[in-house]
């Protein structure tokens, strides 16, 4: 018989990496890359966010489908990923489905953390309801279990446990 957590274990899609940011201070513009060095437990380089070891926001997330559909709900016809002030855009895999696991990304292991909330800056970006737009758009947040080199185009894929 096939168990709840034997299908939230089964995620054989493998996604790709469509889009890379980092923010090198509070409220500057973020800074499209082609590739990114993940530092263990801190941050990407060049990221605003120094890295507390342990933090669980070292790496923010946002899937690419979503994107598509913010555009939807904006009435727009493009949304540029910089605007949504996260640091890498995937696509083909589901972010929510990685909750409490650990995925590579290129050749960095990252671990989620948790859900990455829209903020009050979506208004100022996108106008009136830009926040209610993005409202479980958002993505997530990820700590990096280990460094490695991200780039356009790497694979995202689950990471099985080992029992």
């Amino acid at each position: 018989m096939v168990t709840l957590r034997d299908l939230m274990n089964n995620l054989p899609q493998v996604g790709r990496v469509e889009w890379i940011g980092v923010r090198p201070e509070r409220g500057a513009p973020v800074l499209p890359l082609d590739s990114v060095q993940a530092v263990t437990d801190r941050h990407l380089e060049g990221d605003r966010y120094s890295g507390r070891p342990g933090s669980k926001r070292q790496v923010t997330l946002v899937q690419q489908e979503h994107i598509a559909a913010l555009q939807g709900l904006l009435g727009t016809a493009e949304v540029d990923p910089a605007l949504l002030r996260r640091n890498i855009a995937v696509s083909g895999i589901n972010l929510l489905a990685l909750k409490d696991k650990r995925f590579r990304i290129g050749d960095a292991v990252l671990e989620y953390t948790g859900l990455c909330h829209p903020c009050a800056k979506m208004e100022d970006t996108f106008g009136s309801g830009g926040y209610n737009a993005m409202r479980g758009h958002g993505g997530i947040t990820a700590r990096i279990v280990e460094g490695g080199a991200i780039r356009l185009g790497d694979a995202v894929s689950h990471m099985p446990d080992a029992n």
